[in-house]
């Protein structure tokens, strides 16, 4: 495979490493990055498309450009933005191609997570996503356990249902957790599933884990999120180093 990649912030980069692991990746493109601290005879500088298979970009601001871009070169797009301009999703579709947006961070990664355990339950009571942003910590608010070194936090709710809690932290470190009550077999469940790293290094799995689920055939044409097919997203990040720790009562 061969992989076009804009890197603008540390998610970016910390992504370029991550692929490179990848035995499959015969190149990396590095477009609009020169990438000089990093020793890899797969990497190439790019102004092009050409030849690549798909363009991946944690440049929020220009998600819409670079998904032009891609879209004009025939290729698929992976971006950290949480949205794009609206017409993209149409054009997508028409062209057969995928879109996928909000890969890139931890938030990603949490609905993922609760989408694959929801996916597991034959009925579903409720559903808890929590994910940590950078910021300063609360003293109140939200209740939200991540594995360690996070630990439990306070967070504020920023969705309706299923439940999303933001949580604000300082430092490197970051996490994301699901907690799903319902059934399975008929006894009664809570399936508690959550990751703890680095944050950039979460960031960086999740932009790479979303450019190997659309290379595998995991998102359809048009505009598409990672936990449209938490399978698919899940088991490239697991592969590409994603450690989740779970708990079920």
């Amino acid at each position: 495979m061969r992989i076009a990649l804009n890197a603008t912030r540390d998610a970016g980069r910390r992504a370029t490493r991550v692929l490179l692991a990848e035995r499959d990746l015969t190149a990396l493109g590095l477009y609009g990055y020169d990438g000089s601290n990093v020793a890899d005879r797969r990497t190439i500088a790019i102004r092009e498309l050409t030849g690549f298979d798909i363009l991946v970009t944690d440049d929020a601001d220009a998600a819409s450009a670079f998904a032009g871009i891609a879209l004009d070169d025939g290729i698929p797009c992976v971006v950290t933005a949480e949205s794009v301009e609206p017409d993209l999703d149409g054009r997508y579709a028409a062209a057969g191609l995928t879109l996928l947006v909000g890969s890139g961070s931890v938030a990603a990664i949490a609905v993922s997570l609760a989408s694959h355990e929801v996916a597991r339950s034959d009925e579903v009571t409720s559903v808890t996503m929590a994910w940590t942003v950078p910021g300063k910590p609360l003293h109140r608010g939200t209740a939200a356990a991540f594995p360690d070194p996070v630990g439990a936090r306070w967070g504020r709710i920023v969705g309706r249902a299923p439940t999303h809690v933001e949580v604000p932290v300082d430092g490197e470190w970051a996490g994301a957790v699901a907690t799903v009550n319902g059934r399975v077999g008929g006894d009664r469940v809570q399936r508690v599933v959550g990751v703890a790293d680095n944050r950039e290094h979460l960031e960086g799995i999740a932009l790479a884990a979303g450019a190997l689920a659309v290379l595998a055939g995991g998102f359809g044409p048009g505009l598409h999120r990672p936990g449209d097919s938490p399978e698919a997203f899940l088991s490239a990040a697991l592969r590409v180093g994603l450690g989740v720790a779970a708990f079920t009562q």
